[in-house]
């Protein structure tokens, strides 16, 4: 009998062993250490302002420092990467945009990583919207106009974009198919060079974000002439939408949400995602998005998941339907 009791105190002793530890970490509070935030562009972008803006926030709300490390590369590849690779418990997340989740398992037949399988959404924390952009050098009085001459001498208008693949480029390969245009893609490394020439006059027009381009709007260097998306933009009120214009599904934007990698508790995602919607909905915090160009979003998990696979469904068509190849 003593050596039975013997036993079972062992036994009870080895259970308590193995459960300490699960229980603590469900007793631990998240986060209960530093984060890091990949983003997966160089600093001094929409990217890396919208992270930095709301970490900056995210941190004083939980009382830990988060480092923002941008790691770009690859089209937002080599972070997503690292990211797919990282310990799945909320102490290492991501800006993950419309490239990372969407485009690049269309435009490339090999990736490092797989959106679905290795990245988990938490939250789209906003949108930036495209607005068809014309230089000084164009003599379109409007959309429609500008519209009607590419239509009437096809392969004449070259536009300009961040780079292949990029929403910018996309979005006017989707006016273009539902405008029935023909024009050259000329491709640049980046937003900044692509305004830069347009606003010289070496290019006519180009689809561009408005956070990259509303400076150039305001300072009269280029001219908006028409939104891809459902309604007017408070800050460009005066521009039309296509679908104002009677060119009905011309909708595109940048969008950027925070992810994780897969495997990551869903009580930490669900603690993440609040936290950082609420940073979001703060009104200095909201202002300061809408300032610099940014929609705000800032929906649930499972929002976020369906947007994703909406947005799959339309671009992955039209990046087969045009052949886009980054190969």
């Amino acid at each position: 009998m003593l050596e039975r009791r013997h036993a079972l105190g062992l036994l009870s002793l080895a259970t308590l062993a193995v459960m300490a530890p699960q229980a603590l970490a469900q007793n631990t509070a998240y986060p209960s250490k530093n984060i890091r935030w990949l983003v997966p562009y160089p600093a001094g972008g929409g990217s890396d302002f919208l992270a930095r803006t709301i970490s900056q926030q995210l941190s004083a709300q939980f009382k830990q420092s988060i480092l923002v490390d941008n790691k770009p590369g690859g089209n937002t590849a080599i972070a997503a990467s690292e990211l797919a690779r990282s310990s799945p418990d909320g102490y290492t997340i991501m800006s993950a945009d419309n490239g990372t989740l969407v485009f690049n398992t269309a435009l490339y037949a090999k990736l490092s990583y797989n959106p679905e399988k290795d990245l988990m959404p938490v939250t789209l924390m906003g949108r930036f919207p495209m607005v068809l952009v014309v230089g000084p050098a164009s003599d379109a009085k409007d959309a429609k106009d500008f519209i009607a001459k590419a239509k009437a001498k096809p392969g004449s208008v070259n536009f300009g974009s961040a780079g292949a693949g990029s929403p910018h480029h996309l979005a006017m390969e989707l006016l273009k198919v539902q405008a029935g245009l023909f024009m050259v893609h000329i491709p640049y490394k980046g937003a900044a060079p692509a305004l830069s020439d347009l606003a010289g006059g070496q290019i006519p027009a180009m689809m561009v974000d408005l956070a990259a381009g509303n400076g150039f709007i305001k300072s009269g260097k280029i001219r908006a002439l028409a939104v891809a998306h459902p309604v007017r933009l408070p800050q460009l009120p005066d521009v039309p939408t296509f679908a104002e214009l009677g060119i009905k599904n011309v909708e595109a934007s940048a969008q950027v949400g925070i992810v994780a990698p897969a495997g990551t508790p869903p009580e930490v995602i669900n603690a993440l995602q609040k936290q950082v919607a609420e940073a979001i909905n703060q009104t200095a915090i909201r202002q300061k998005l809408l300032d610099f160009g940014i929609e705000p979003v800032a929906n649930t998990p499972q929002q976020y998941a369906d947007v994703i696979r909406s947005e799959t469904a339309i671009w992955h068509k039209l990046i087969k339907r045009q052949g886009i190849s980054l190969d």
